[in-house]
């Protein structure tokens, strides 16, 4: 680095944070006595993508000096299927995270108003608060519930975009259909109303209803956010999706994004994980039993966990966050603790392999003492 005096950046900047993403297999590996790592941190799909997935995978490098298709043809009309929608409602992105910074770059002002739950994922505040916005946070009731009261009022009134998570990252809580179908009742018609369905495939269809299950019959702006990083095992490949009812919207997010912001190897892929769904639904279904019987212990030790339809649980452990998490890596094991003020005692863990989840267990249960 030179010496000469310091470049000045973007005022909006010093709000933000660099992001948490997690330490890498090899650096817990590097630690004195550490033999099996439980990566329980970045709600990664332990049981990885469908067989079809690596093959597809190897057939297509031998196209690898080639630029992608920057329209993903295939892969959108295989998404517009899924999602009972038309091609053109879609647009792919390299993660939804992508997503969310194409969405607010396209959107926002400085001083523009954007809602969301709290605790939220930091990517949904940072890139708001990049483009000068204000984030309002709704935060959970003292009893851990969702404020739907609060939401509502907030929403009534305009604001340049509504985005949450739903199921909650990183909570675990979900809007039921009857506060989903209010939410959308409530929202602005000024207001653009963005969900991020991450987690959608853990979710229990009896408790819950996604937001494209609503897309048709809603007059208002709408857009939904979902990746195949998760349930579908492709975290290493960064392809995820959004649909829109609205086509202006849809214009602006095509100006905004990089022309291949969906790489070639990625695209084939989720074309590949898409023609197998029975593989990811059965990995689900085991996270999910896994979910709950690691809840159930968690419980059972005395600890506030809070209810989920994620492939994690967010839980109170009592003690700085930061600390226990440094503790369970003498163990092997990752954790997310969380930073955010107000939650600096909580750990998001995901769910692995039971293997792992004992793992876990049990570091957490020699840690605590």
């Amino acid at each position: 680095m030179s010496d000469h005096a310091p470049l000045a950046l973007r005022p909006e900047l010093s709000a933000l944070a660099p992001y948490n993403s997690g330490l890498t297999l090899a650096e817990v590996a590097a630690r004195p006595g550490v033999t099996r790592i439980a990566k329980l941190g970045s709600n990664e799909n332990p049981y990885g993508a469908a067989p079809g997935v690596t093959a597809a995978v190897a057939a297509a490098a031998s196209q690898l000096h080639l630029y992608p298709d920057p329209s993903g043809h295939d892969l959108c009309a295989a998404v517009a299927a899924l999602a009972s929608v038309t091609p053109d409602q879609v647009v792919l992105g390299d993660g939804s995270e992508d997503l969310l910074n194409v969405l607010a770059r396209a959107l926002l002002r400085p001083g523009d108003r954007v809602i969301t739950l709290y605790p939220s994922f930091p990517l949904h505040e940072d890139y708001a608060l990049m483009m000068g916005a204000e984030v309002e946070r709704i935060d959970l009731t003292p009893e851990g519930e969702i404020d739907l009261s609060a939401l509502l009022a907030a929403v009534a009134r305009p604001a340049r975009l509504i985005l949450l998570s739903n199921p909650m990252n990183p909570a675990g809580l979900w809007l039921d259909p009857a506060a989903l179908d209010h939410l959308m009742e409530a929202q602005h018609p000024e207001t653009l109303l963005c969900i991020d369905e991450a987690y959608v495939e853990y979710s229990d269809p009896a408790r819950y209803v996604s937001a494209l299950e609503r897309m048709a019959g809603h007059d208002k702006p709408l857009l939904v956010l979902r990746t195949f990083s998760k349930a579908w095992g492709l975290a290493a490949l960064r392809i995820g999706y959004g649909v829109t009812n609205d086509t202006e919207l849809r214009r602006g997010l095509d100006l905004v994004r990089t022309p291949f912001n969906a790489n070639h190897l990625a695209q084939v892929a989720a074309l590949a994980a898409l023609e197998d769904p029975g593989t990811m639904a059965a990995a689900a279904a085991r996270i999910v039993a896994e979910r709950d019987r690691v809840a159930e212990a968690l419980r059972d030790a005395g600890l506030r966990v809070l209810p989920s339809m994620g492939n994690f649980l967010f839980f109170d452990a009592g003690q700085p966050s930061v600390d226990l998490a440094e503790a369970l890596l003498d163990h092997g094991v990752i954790v997310k603790p969380w930073k955010q003020p107000g939650y600096e005692s909580w750990v998001r863990v995901s769910i692995g392999l039971p293997a792992e989840n004992d793992q876990f267990l049990q570091a957490l249960a020699a840690a605590r003492g």
